[in-house]
């Protein structure tokens, strides 16, 4: 890692940005662009860096959505102490985020090395590209379903139930090649939520589960960072920031009019491309 040039740091900011919060797995796209760049995936240092780097996506949410996430962590406050403020949908809605981040911390702690040692396989990545697809199209079929029955819900009804289902199901996405952003959406849009509400929620799941993911992971690879270079940190992170801002607000344009099954598409092809180099010998799955 001491060797790791800014073009490298540029690249990988770049794909780590693009893909935190698309549905189409960072972890499976870190992994293909870092053996591409020759770098070792298991190294601690690469490890550390990918670590930091997304705390810069983190950011990029918390800069988008810092008036919201003020608005609920207010709801939620005074839902606390007043039972009348327990009427405000911000409340439901902060709980349903809450709870819904705690499954994945639990299942993420206890599975940590399972998660950082057998499933660090391009093989495995290969293979949950794929079959997560065929979840997102199901998921789109269902919400076919509320949409012509025009039981669509939108943010104001989102429940901690909500929460408890799409957190439960944001356990999946600790399998490289499955996507956060790909299990959460998909569960949500399964659930009845409008695309645009889904996705928001997913966002905002996102910030404590990838905060806490993202600390962990740095401080666990501790003696990795010190043989990271200052310069390529500062760029890795400040690009990731930069270009996850700009995706965010892309995709929520994107939802409000198209389905996920565009990303379904990309993944196939992307699963079929990666395992046919695996099976070529053209790099290796670990």
């Amino acid at each position: 890692m001491a060797d790791l040039s800014y073009l490298d740091a540029v690249i990988l900011g770049v794909v780590e940005g693009l893909t935190e919060y698309l549905p189409i797995s960072s972890t499976g796209h870190l992994t293909i662009t870092e053996k591409l760049l020759g770098l070792e995936v298991s190294d601690p240092a690469v490890t550390a860096y990918t670590a930091v780097i997304q705390l810069g996506a983190i950011a990029a949410t918390l800069l988008y959505f810092f008036r919201d996430i003020i608005r609920f962590a207010v709801a939620w406050f005074r839902g606390l102490t007043a039972a009348e403020a327990r009427k405000d949908p911000d409340y439901g809605l902060a709980w349903a985020v809450v709870i819904g981040s705690i499954p994945v911390g639990v299942v993420g702690f206890l599975a940590r090395d399972l998660i950082s040692g057998a499933l660090r396989s391009l093989w495995v990545v290969a293979v949950a590209l794929f079959l997560w697809s065929i979840v997102m199209v199901v998921a789109e079929r269902i919400y076919a379903g509320y949409e012509a029955r025009g039981e669509l819900r939108g943010e104001h009804s989102v429940r901690p139930v909500d929460g408890v289902v799409i957190g439960l199901v944001q356990c999946f996405s600790l399998i490289p090649g499955v996507s956060r952003s790909g299990a959460t959406i998909s569960a949500g849009i399964a659930r009845g939520i409008d695309r645009v509400t889904a996705t928001r929620l997913s966002f905002f799941l996102a910030i404590p589960a990838l905060t806490a993911a993202g600390l962990f992971q740095a401080v666990e690879e501790k003696d990795g960072l010190s043989a990271l270079g200052v310069g390529p940190v500062v760029v890795g992170t400040v690009v990731a920031f930069v270009v996850a801002y700009a995706t965010i607000a892309w995709l929520l344009r994107f939802v409000a009019s198209n389905t996920l099954l565009p990303f379904v598409w990309y993944r196939i092809a992307l699963a079929v491309v990666l395992a046919g180099v695996l099976a070529a010998g053209v790099i290796t799955a670990t």
